[in-house]
């Protein structure tokens, strides 16, 4: 399993295709902060609330300086029928790889009804202007997470 990054700790560059395809990097929200989200797989119901809860807090993020940006192992072209099913604005990556998802500790050994499986642990970021890491949650739940995170960022 990969190191769990820590506050303070350089959040990992990438690069990745968003839901049409085109490169999205870390490095283009320099300037800003930006939760960075990753989740299991599009159009699943815990995914799909939790992607619909951060589009219903977005101008409030955007109104604070905060970018939104979702991370999963899904191909662009399902990213792209999520976005549309349910009317996402922020942008989708693609890391079909999950050389990123691996390189934020975001991908490995979790329980699922019971079993231990392989796959994306539930886990968000803020990471600073400057590209460090804030804050790092790991093993979120889908429900009531972007109420905790806009308390943390006290808005």
């Amino acid at each position: 399993m990969s190191e769990r990054l820590q506050p303070g700790d350089v959040a990992p560059e990438f690069e990745l295709p968003d839901a049409d395809g085109k490169p999205v990097s870390l490095a283009s929200f320099r300037g800003k902060r930006v939760i960075l989200y990753f989740y299991p797989a599009a159009m699943t119901p815990g995914c799909t609330k939790e992607s619909v809860d951060f589009q219903s807090s977005l101008a409030d993020l955007e109104a604070a300086g905060v970018a939104v940006v979702g991370l999963s192992p899904d191909k662009p072209e399902k990213l792209a029928k999520f976005r549309e099913k349910e009317s996402l604005t922020f942008p989708l990556l693609s890391d079909p790889e999950t050389g990123v998802l691996q390189a934020y500790g975001a991908y490995g050994e979790k329980k699922l009804y019971g079993k231990v499986v392989v796959g994306v642990i539930r886990s968000t970021f803020i990471i600073d202007a400057d590209g460090k890491v804030e804050h790092a949650y790991y093993n979120v739940k889908a429900t009531g997470h972007v109420d905790r995170l806009r308390r943390d960022l006290g808005l």
